[in-house]
């Protein structure tokens, strides 16, 4: 473990991206590396994770929130990012497209159960919820989280269910919460820049649609 460079980069990530923000901006960006640091010196945290939720809450605190990072909702979840401003909670779970060693023979279908479990277990602890991601990874974002929720059906919220089981199983969600849960946004977060868009779910999975249209035909999956 490095810490020195950690805080190094760290740091020099918030002074590039807030060099052009308020002094008030900046302090409370430098607040949010501060703990970030923290959380590694215990081996909590890893620096590319870091970084998306560094700039991500910049762009936050630009919008009025009071922004935590690492803020823990209950006994076992603990959200990435999570932002307040009086209309209620907003939450930012990061998606960096990390697949795992156990998981290398079927990266993409872990990774739309990761996508599919973080929608499903934290969206009911926000008024809002969102996706944060870098512009060069295409979320594999279910159909059955786009639009409103009463346009589904308790079959499309069992199959959901079984594909969030087979790698997110604790804790457990129930088809009742899969009925209610909702991606309200997706947040493209570009590192290089230090800058943040907020996109709707529905644009975002269009301009995707055309990636994962192919990667589900070659894998003899129906496409959306």
């Amino acid at each position: 473990m490095d810490v020195r460079k950690f805080e190094g980069d760290l740091y020099e990530l918030a002074g590039r991206a807030c060099h052009v923000d308020t002094e008030e901006v900046r302090s409370k960006v430098f607040a949010i590396a501060d703990v970030l640091v923290n959380l590694y010196k215990k081996n909590l945290v890893k620096i590319n994770h870091s970084a998306l939720e560094l700039v991500c809450a910049r762009g936050l605190i630009k919008q009025g929130y009071d922004v935590k990072v690492e803020h823990r909702l209950d006994k076992i979840l603990v959200c990435d990012v999570m932002g307040s401003r009086g209309d209620g909670p907003l939450i930012v779970e990061i998606e960096t497209g990390f697949i795992p060693p156990e998981a290398a023979l079927e990266p993409s279908a872990y990774a739309r159960s990761r996508i599919a479990s973080k929608i499903s277990r934290y969206s009911r602890y926000a008024g809002k919820f969102a996706l944060g991601t870098t512009p060069s990874y295409i979320l594999d974002i279910p159909g059955f989280f786009i639009g409103a929720p009463r346009n589904r059906t308790h079959e499309e919220a069992a199959r959901i269910k079984e594909l969030t089981d087979v790698a997110y199983n604790k804790p457990e969600i129930s088809i009742d919460d899969l009925m209610q849960a909702r991606l309200h946004a997706v947040f493209l977060i570009d590192v290089d820049s230090g800058g943040v868009q907020e996109i709707d779910p529905e644009a975002y999975d269009r301009m995707a649609l055309a990636v994962l249209d192919w990667r589900r035909s070659v894998q003899g999956l129906n496409p959306r």
